[in-house]
């Protein structure tokens, strides 16, 4: 499968598509971009059924904003909506051949599971920071 082109317009529809979805976070000016997008393009050949991404962040400044983008290249994977991983960095190929083994082979509803149990702890916490009301 080629690389596809994100923009502000398609994120939320390419993300919704489920299943896994790799984004490059790049530059044209970027050495290590440049250097990073061969491999990038191996790996999604190789992988036809994940779909793997590009945002131009000097297109895309709005969308990079909102996903708190301050180093290039930085690398993102979300599986069925999820965000599991955001580094950023040029990658190796066989790093990245192995990051999507292991997006593949999650328990998703482990996953899911985890996100739930950290957001009930996380929100319970909240609850018992508030300052005791007077009596």
């Amino acid at each position: 499968m080629a690389v596809v082109t994100i923009t502000k317009d398609n994120f939320q529809q390419t993300i919704e598509q489920g299943g896994i979805v790799l984004i490059d976070w790049w530059a044209p000016w970027c050495g290590p971009c440049r250097a990073f997008a061969p491999v990038y393009e191996r790996v999604a050949e190789a992988n036809p059924d994940v779909t793997f991404a590009k945002v131009d962040t000097d297109e895309e400044q709005e969308l990079a904003g909102a996903f708190n983008i301050r180093s290039i290249p930085t690398l993102m994977i979300f599986r069925d909506k999820v965000l599991l991983f955001s580094q950023p960095g040029a990658l190796p190929q066989n790093v990245l051949e192995e990051i999507v083994k292991k997006a593949r082979e999650l328990d998703m509803e482990k996953v899911r599971a985890e996100i739930a149990k950290q957001q009930a702890g996380a929100q319970s916490g909240q609850a018992g920071e508030q300052a005791p009301q007077p009596t």
